[in-house]
């Protein structure tokens, strides 16, 4: 698997996860519940390949 598109992917899921809890306020209550629940998905996802990772870094 490319590691940049890894990186990419995690970086933009912290990013999303960030401007959700930073902009929470002036979001109306039901877009900030969907995206609330994407980045969280998102963030578990992000999770799961950087371990996932570390699980194959010297296999390649």
């Amino acid at each position: 698997m490319d590691p940049t598109a890894t990186i990419i992917f995690v970086i933009a899921a912290f990013s999303l996860g960030a401007i959700v809890v930073l902009k929470r306020d002036s979001l109306p209550p039901g877009v900030r519940r969907g995206l609330a629940m994407v980045s969280i998905a998102l963030i578990a996802f992000a999770f799961f390949l950087i371990v996932y990772a570390f699980f194959t870094m010297g296999a390649a």
